[in-house]
């Protein structure tokens, strides 16, 4: 008899740990469902090269350094020494999409992605070969440190992507905006604009010579 209730209990126990852990998977996955946010996008004007530049020269003025930059695509990594043993590394990475063919606006998608590592000391004894003996260790040695990763994970604040962002359309040049005429073209229309009031003013001057001349 008591060996059944042994082995009820077992069961019983077995599957209330199962629905914990069925729970506890569950309630993470909530906070990774779809949804329309925009905490990772935002919308700029100008041609995709035009946005990724300025993502560029965002995080180069934060102390990033570009490991991979591509017309649409920038990568940059940055290294933080929070203590002694703890070190941690973001890995931005930003994107920039056209939101649809020939127009003059894009989409920049950003995320940024934290690693934590922690460091790791192994001792390392020394040992020496003795004839009648063997190897024998001896105490002195030689410390290993390395660095392990413990942690990583998608930052998801607001605020900070917002502070990129900002930055981002600081540094958007002013040409690549809507309606804003290029340096070429303002040119242009300035020797266009000259070249049509030089008739004017030589027949004046003509007009005049004339006029002298009669006299």
């Amino acid at each position: 008899m008591s060996r059944r209730i042994l082995v009820l209990s077992s069961l019983c126990l077995s599957l209330m740990l199962g629905a914990c852990s069925t729970s506890s998977k569950n309630a993470a996955l909530q906070h990774e469902e779809f949804g329309e946010s925009g905490v990772f996008t935002r919308s700029f004007p100008g041609t995709e090269q035009s946005a990724c530049e300025a993502a560029r020269r965002a995080l180069l003025s934060q102390g990033y350094v570009i490991s991979d930059w591509k017309p649409a695509i920038i990568k940059g990594r940055r290294k933080y020494q929070h203590d002694a043993e703890v070190h941690a590394e973001i890995e931005f990475n930003v994107v920039c999409v056209a939101d649809s063919k020939g127009s003059n606006s894009t989409t920049v998608f950003a995320n940024a992605v934290r690693d934590r590592y922690s460091l790791k000391k192994s001792n390392t004894s020394a040992s020496i070969g003795v004839s009648a003996l063997g190897s024998v260790s001896l105490p002195f040695g030689s410390t290993d440190d390395a660095l392990v990763k413990v942690a990583s994970e998608t930052i998801p604040t607001g605020q900070f992507y917002n502070q990129f962002f900002d930055l981002v359309e600081r540094y958007l040049d002013a040409k690549t905006y809507p309606n804003e005429p290029e340096p070429e073209k303002k040119e242009a229309e300035k020797k266009e604009t000259g070249s049509d009031s030089k008739p004017g003013a030589a027949s004046a001057g003509s007009a005049e010579a004339e006029h002298h001349g009669d006299d």
